[in-house]
């Protein structure tokens, strides 16, 4: 089943765009120093081209800023929290963008436990970034009442809405995939690192 939904997203593999390549050294130094030597650095190249497509200046309609489009209050609940690294909350500065990404995919990604496997773990975690931590969790507590298996993103808790309007919960669906079956393959193609879920 995942492969045939991850299929509808499958290009043929794009050229990392020029933008990118500008911040792969400092995506890279910042993902190993807070995630460690096997940090997924596709991954978020990925996601900051899912978010932004690698502009600096990126605001969205609804107020999202910089390459990570962070809204201005998760921006300053990231600065708040994490004083000394990013406490100047400077979302359309790259170097404040591309850490506090990591950093908060890493926050997300140690609150979100008890999962099959880790492609399920990155999976929850990508639509824990999109649509709130409080909504996978309101997920995976409605596939355990009723009786699905809470521990599997693919194939089950994809499946699940736990109350977000269709519009909203189509989005929050396609950002895992879109990320990482449809992104994740030009950076990993291009030597970013290995990424994540490479067994499916």
């Amino acid at each position: 089943m995942l492969w045939l939904v991850s299929c509808q997203f499958s290009p043929a593999l794009a050229a990392v765009p020029r933008e990118a390549k500008q911040y792969q050294r400092e995506l890279t130094r910042n993902a190993k120093a807070i995630i460690g030597i096997n940090a997924p650095v596709p991954l978020f190249a990925a996601q900051i081209h899912q978010e932004s497509r690698w502009k600096t200046d990126a605001k969205s309609p609804v107020g999202a800023k910089g390459l990570a489009q962070f809204m201005p209050a998760t921006a300053e609940w990231i600065s708040g929290t994490y004083p000394k690294t990013l406490g100047s909350n400077q979302p359309y500065n790259p170097s404040w963008a591309l850490r506090a990404l990591v950093q908060y995919d890493d926050w997300l990604y140690q609150r979100i436990t008890n999962t099959a496997t880790d492609c399920d773990r990155w999976a929850f975690t990508l639509s824990a970034y999109n649509g709130g931590l409080g909504w996978v969790n309101r997920d995976r507590n409605r596939a355990m009442r009723e009786q699905e298996d809470m521990t599997h993103y693919w194939g089950v808790v994809e499946n699940i809405n736990g109350g977000r309007k269709p519009v909203n919960f189509k989005e929050n669906r396609d950002y895992p995939i879109l990320i990482i079956y449809y992104h994740q393959p030009m950076y990993i193609a291009e030597n970013w690192g290995l990424g994540v879920c490479n067994d499916d």
